[in-house]
């Protein structure tokens, strides 16, 4: 699982850690971690107080691989905050599609039901059409 982390130095035994911010759900769904969780960096890895990073965890909390974050948070910011999408532009674009969602359902309800009454009529006319067939008929007939 990929997590973005910032990088704390312990002050008494100057060991890294890894503060574990939000994990990633999908490939574009990240959480907030609700609880805090720390993670000791092996002394190989240097790294510095404050800096933000990637690091992928195995299922185990095994570290795979870690990486500065600078260029992801920088895409971030390309991506959505230069052309204006925020939290509430995206907030108000769902519950526009919502809207648009719920609107076109209830049109697909009711060409549905449209359709059953043209049925039912086409049904009917049918039936007095095969009325008026025996009744014309039975005239000739008689």
């Amino acid at each position: 699982m990929l997590y973005l982390a910032l990088v704390q130095k312990q002050e008494l035994s100057g060991q890294t850690h890894l503060n574990l911010l939000a994990h990633q759900q999908d490939e574009y769904k990240w959480e907030i971690n609700a609880e805090a969780r720390v993670l000791r960096v092996p002394e190989a890895i240097a790294l510095h107080e404050g800096m933000l990073v990637l690091v992928e965890l195995s299922s185990q909390e095994e570290m795979l691989s870690i990486q500065d974050a600078t260029n992801w948070v920088l895409d971030l910011v390309k991506t959505y905050l230069t052309s204006g999408v925020t939290p509430a532009f995206l907030k108000a674009e769902s519950e526009r599609s919502e809207q648009w969602r719920q609107t076109l359902t209830l049109q697909n309800q009711e060409l549905a039901r449209r359709s059953l009454e043209v049925e039912a009529r086409r049904e009917q006319i049918q039936a007095l059409e095969e009325s008026f067939k025996r009744d014309k008929e039975n005239e000739n007939h008689v």
